[in-house]
């Protein structure tokens, strides 16, 4: 299983608060919507099939679902998708959720969606170059690939790892491995090994003064791609 037991423990410990924007995942929350809306932007969303790899809580699944997406979120922390079960109950947002691997999922559904999206995933993993061969395989010929990731690099660590979690505290201590970060080349290379064509990325920064995440062209710290699937 393409899966760090270790990883899977630490985000289902957490899984109660995925949907408290003042807890642990509150990044995600506030970097949702710069995220949704730049795949919007260059796949609109409404009436597309689309599918979430490594969903966790369900916070794009069910801003997707919201743009009118018919959307399948995967995962494989357990605990993690009986929270976005019982969140999309309440909140009414139509999601499947699956408890299965990437690579299951893509030998079960090879080329049945329109929309990939894979984010903030891919450094958790021990093959991420496996997860990018699964998302192409689910994505239909001329639909679109979404991933992001962290880069490494001397900044990055800075950033990601030594301010956000322990001089900001905006994770846990712990949440990310450095080793496992991934510079934008490799996941270039990843791209075109799987068979997918990049079509642009995207860095997404934060001001600690401000507290405010942006979307703009420096990817030294997390970055954002757009890939295709050619027809």
């Amino acid at each position: 299983m393409n899966a760090d037991p270790l990883e899977l423990q630490k985000f289902s410990e957490l899984a109660h608060r995925w949907w408290d924007p003042t807890s642990e995942f509150r990044p995600l929350h506030e970097i949702n919507p710069l995220r949704l809306e730049w795949i919007n932007a260059r796949a609109p969303l409404a009436g597309k099939k689309v599918i979430d790899i490594g969903c966790g809580g369900g916070i794009l699944s069910e801003s997707m679902a919201r743009k009118g997406a018919i959307v399948t979120g995967i995962d494989l922390s357990e605990k993690a998708l009986k929270v976005a079960d019982l969140h999309s109950l309440e909140s009414g947002a139509q999601v499947r959720y699956k408890l299965i691997a990437a690579e299951d999922m893509a030998a079960q559904e090879a080329g049945q969606y329109d929309v990939v999206t894979c984010m903030e995933m891919l450094e958790h993993v021990p093959d991420p170059a496996a997860i990018v061969r699964a998302a192409a395989s689910l994505v239909k010929p001329g639909g679109q690939v979404f991933f992001s990731t962290l880069n490494r690099n001397a900044k990055a660590y800075l950033f990601a790892v030594i301010g956000a979690e322990y001089l900001l505290r905006m994770l846990p201590k712990g949440t990310h491995d450095y080793d496992k970060f991934i510079t934008p080349a490799e996941l270039s290379q990843f791209v075109r090994s799987a068979g997918l064509e990049l079509q642009g990325m995207k860095g997404l920064g934060y001001n600690p003064l401000s507290k405010l995440y942006s979307l703009n062209d420096d990817t030294s710290v997390n970055y954002m791609v757009a890939t295709s699937r050619p027809l």
